[in-house]
């Protein structure tokens, strides 16, 4: 019955298949700009809270906290160049449909292929431009692609020595002259090494907050 029912259903025309993904798209660029805007506003709280760890000259949980906003600098930065390719497939879209309307059908796009199966790779997309994926091949714009293989690049171990630099222009930046002033020697080594809380209940409370900071982070940034 659901075969039948499909025949019998008629097929959208490409303007009609184009409005729907343009509005789409519109929408997922909404979206990525309201994640932009929350991960934006976390950061100021960690910021605050990297002044008040240098202050008592936690570097530390200083140097933690400034590795998180890294990280979350660097998924903007994504999330922008996601933004690019999303309105990129829009315009190639547009493209062609404008050429069905002379050959009376819609034809294959390798520019709409090559950016769709980049953002198939990117963490934040992938879900999404897998359903894009399939409906574009049903209609004819491009070919099936077949990949599983999600950018994890953020989560790599690697990124410990790619963004040690960064961090620290990130910690100097923020806890300003309460990190320069710290003798260059010690203050390698405070960053390197947690700081030794004075008494314990105040180490598990700095502990406590560190990881809701992380959380709310990741969460932004999912």
């Amino acid at each position: 019955m659901e075969k039948v029912m499909n025949i019998i259903k008629p097929k959208p025309n490409p303007q009609q298949l184009l409005r729907d993904w343009q509005r789409r798209l519109r929408q997922e660029c909404r979206n990525i700009d309201r994640q932009i805007r929350e991960i934006q506003k976390e950061e100021k709280n960690v910021q605050k809270a990297i002044r008040e760890a240098a202050k008592r000259n936690d570097m530390g949980s200083a140097k933690s906290l400034a590795k998180e906003i890294v990280r979350s600098r660097r998924t903007v930065n994504r999330l922008y160049e996601n933004k690019a390719q999303l309105n990129s497939i829009s315009m190639h879209l547009g493209e062609s449909v404008a050429i069905a309307r002379t050959v009376g059908h819609l034809s294959k796009s390798a520019e709409v292929m090559k950016i769709v199966n980049n953002l198939m790779k990117a963490p934040e997309m992938a879900v999404t431009m897998q359903e894009f994926n399939k409906e574009m091949t049903k209609a004819g714009v491009i070919e099936e692609i077949v990949n599983d293989a999600v950018d994890s690049a953020l989560d790599s171990d690697d990124i410990e020595d790619e963004i040690e630099e960064e961090v620290d222009k990130v910690l100097t930046a923020i806890a300003g002259e309460t990190a320069a002033q710290l003798p260059e020697a010690v203050r390698k080594e405070r960053l390197k090494q947690p700081a030794q809380a004075t008494e314990e209940d105040e180490g598990v409370d700095d502990e406590k907050e560190l990881e809701e900071i992380r959380a709310r982070l990741a969460k932004v940034r999912s």
